[in-house]
């Protein structure tokens, strides 16, 4: 059971976070429910920073990795807590196919040598000033995030206009809400990219994490880490989390898939239904009894373990975080589905919205 924490009223605060190099300034929100957990959150990359949430005694501890500026953030990240797009995840070699027409995106990661387009390029959603509107709305903290992606950025056709909300409720959940409209057809993908360690930013690795993931099937990669087409079973595999596994029992298991990307960094096909709020994972960190819930309405999840962290991240509280420091639930479409017919669509085309939703509750026990 969790210790009953104190109740006050809700509140969502501003205060500034640092310039960008153009002198442009950036600003954290502050969510505060009314149990005292507290979600920090930057318009630059519409960006969570800081994750407060309770122990099974009700003491509060930083879950998220992340930077104090948005100067570190500038510097480098890899993709701490930001929302990426146009699209999440990869596209192989930067190319796809719309209506008869070809478009070549900018690419800025090759495993294996390969190119392929990552999380919207070289300048995606997590790095350009999203317009913020902080409210309380019943009773609960809010933040809107607004961005124009115009047309020919980073290679996408179309203007769209992106909308993500946050909401901190008050049964301790973080809800994120994405929203799309385009004026020609394009692919939109959009995921939070958050780095979670439940024991707290800078203790260690994740290694210990009881992980449960309502998938039975994945999508194999290739070399270039782009999925090859096929959707597998994970009977018999490391891959399989229906049941509760330990993050490091598994890891470096001589398995073609988690040697191909160091560990686990692949897309899971989840079993629950599609377009509605559905179950995706389950996470509890044992010593702290910290355990947190994913429900989205997507119909796959990446799980990254933190493989190519090296220790050269210095986070919130002056700790460098190690390799497989932070592990992340990137709820989503399949990777390079635009170049993979049998999968779901990304297209959005004029006319229609895009709308999705994914939760991260917590709990302890």
């Amino acid at each position: 059971m969790s210790a009953k924490r104190s109740s006050s009223p809700a509140a969502i605060t501003a205060a500034p976070f640092g310039k960008l190099p153009d002198g442009r300034a950036a600003t954290l929100f502050t969510l505060v429910n009314a149990h005292g957990v507290r979600a920090d959150i930057t318009d630059y990359g519409a960006t969570i920073t800081r994750l407060l949430v309770p122990d099974r005694v009700g003491k509060l501890e930083d879950v998220m990795l992340g930077y104090n500026s948005v100067e570190d953030y500038v510097k480098g990240s890899p993709y701490f807590g930001c929302v990426v797009g146009r699209v999440g995840n990869r596209i192989a070699h930067g190319k796809f196919t719309l209506d008869g027409k070809n478009y070549t995106l900018a690419t800025n990661n090759s495993p294996g040598g390969i190119p392929c387009h990552l999380h919207g390029g070289k300048v995606g959603f997590d790095k350009v000033l999203w317009t913020a509107t902080p409210e309380l709305k019943a009773k609960m903290p809010t933040l809107t995030l607004r961005y124009r992606s115009p047309h020919g950025e980073e290679g996408y056709p179309g203007n769209l206009d992106v909308t993500v909300r946050y909401t901190l409720t008050d049964d301790n959940t973080l809800r994120v809400e994405y929203a799309a409209t385009t004026d020609q057809a394009t692919p939109v993908a959009l995921t939070q990219h958050a780095y979670f360690n439940l024991k707290g930013e800078g203790r260690g690795d994740i290694l210990d994490h009881e992980l449960t993931i309502n998938a039975s099937r994945f999508t194999p990669v290739n070399a270039g880490m782009i999925p090859t087409g096929a959707i597998a079973s994970v009977g018999g595999t490391p891959l399989d989390f229906t049941t509760p596994h330990v993050i490091g029992a598994r890891i470096d298991a001589a398995h073609e898939q988690l040697q191909l990307a160091g560990g686990y960094d692949h897309n899971f096909v989840l079993d629950g239904p599609t377009r509605q709020l559905a179950f995706a994972a389950r996470v509890r960190e044992p010593a702290s009894g910290r355990v947190m819930e994913v429900w989205t309405e997507e119909p796959g999840v990446q799980f990254y373990a933190g493989n190519f962290l090296d220790g050269s991240n210095v986070g919130k509280n002056g700790a460098r975080i190690v390799r497989r420091g932070g592990f992340c639930l990137e709820t989503q479409h399949f990777p390079d589905s635009v170049n993979q017919p049998a999968f779901p669509t990304t297209i959005l085309r004029p006319g229609l919205r895009y709308e999705t939703r994914t939760e991260f509750r917590f709990s302890a026990a």
